[in-house]
């Protein structure tokens, strides 16, 4: 391990073996133990990684001095709280909860507690999405007017074995998708002011498509298709589609459009990929990547929020960026049930990005 501070991953599925695997590329923390309200998961994942193996309670208990929340969102809020009661700073995989209220809720806490907050999705501080932030403050595509963000694939029912919870109530590719992007955009060019959506459920019903419960069929709870657009407080546009609905494939795009130019953009799932920029009549080309490029760089907005504790300053996937993004999210869906245009209570500073150099 590479020491620092000590974390406690609760939640013991999927994603907990690429954050238990990416920790050795950080200096700034080490996972120490882990927990889950499914004993043999939590073994499973303590045998692979040497880590220690304990109730959720006993966690909480325990000397770490993070919570790594890794378990389904409609699980966060209570597993933020009971972290957050025990002394911990916490940081948890998006959605930050599956309501506005509760993240209200707990960013308010962890505020009145002086402990840290943070969420996922970190993907806007890898080195290509650092590197568009520096050429936007220096002016290279003029100013943005209008982000175009399309997610579309045929949602995880053929490969997660228990696909179901991306149906339920804080899922649904709006938000399990869209934070990704929503997150992308705000740090690119800033907060939100509102919003106009549509949204529908196109097959109310799907099925498992592998592991023990392969073909158990199962009830669709959330939109499976969603489109919006957003009012930027600059006064930029973003236009914003996920989907659950493709028949085939993966379909995932970003892009900045300014006054004398565009940026296109990685994947904002991922961590790496190519970075182009075109000026007006030009053509696309390619710009040099530089700061953390890495796929697999799960844990690097956990990173920062340690050094950011370290050192007296805000950090970036911070609770509050992670309210607004959920604040804008529901606000989509709200707009859509009500037929109308949504405005936004929550906003954020401006988000200070990773060095690139």
């Amino acid at each position: 391990m590479s020491g620092g501070a000590r974390v406690g991953i609760v939640g013991c599925g999927v994603i907990s073996r690429t954050y238990a695997r990416g920790a050795d590329a950080f200096d700034s923390f080490e996972v120490v133990a882990c927990a889950d309200i499914d004993p043999a998961c939590a073994e499973r994942l303590g045998e692979e990684f040497e880590l220690e193996v304990l109730s959720v309670d006993e966690l909480f208990a325990s000397d770490v001095d993070v919570v790594l929340n890794l378990t389904p969102p409609f699980a966060h809020a209570e597993v933020i709280r009971g972290a957050l009661a025990a002394g911990k700073h916490v940081y948890t995989e998006k959605t930050l909860t599956t309501t506005l209220d509760e993240a209200l809720a707990v960013v308010a806490e962890a505020d009145r507690l002086g402990l840290r907050l943070g969420s996922a999705p970190d993907t806007f501080l890898s080195g290509a999405f650092s590197t568009a932030r520096a050429l936007i403050d220096a002016g290279a595509i003029g100013e943005p007017r209008l982000a175009v963000a399309s997610f579309l694939s045929a949602g995880p029912d053929a490969w997660h074995p228990n696909a179901d919870i991306f149906y339920r109530p804080g899922a649904g590719p709006l938000l399990d998708m869209g934070p990704y992007y929503l997150t992308a955009v705000a740090a690119l060019c800033g907060p939100f002011v509102r919003v106009a959506g549509r949204a529908e459920v196109l097959r109310p019903e799907r099925s498992i498509g592998s592991g023990p419960r392969e073909g158990e069929r199962f009830e669709v709870h959330v939109p499976t298709h969603v489109g919006a657009t957003i009012e930027l407080a600059s006064g930029a546009l973003a236009q914003l589609t996920t989907s659950f609905d493709l028949a085939d494939g993966y379909i995932a795009e970003l892009a900045i459009h300014g006054t004398e130019g565009s940026l296109q953009l990685p994947d904002p799932n991922t961590f790496g990929g190519p970075l182009r920029v075109r000026s007006p009549r030009g053509e696309w080309e390619d710009v040099p990547v530089t700061g953390r490029g890495d796929r697999d760089t799960r844990g690097l907005g956990l990173d920062d929020m340690l050094r950011s504790l370290a050192a007296d300053r805000p950090h970036r996937a911070s609770g509050h960026l992670a309210l607004h993004v959920l604040e804008a999210a529901t606000a989509i869906v709200r707009s859509s049930d009500e037929g109308r245009t949504v405005a936004l209570e929550t906003t954020i500073d401006a988000v200070e990005p990773l060095p690139v150099a």
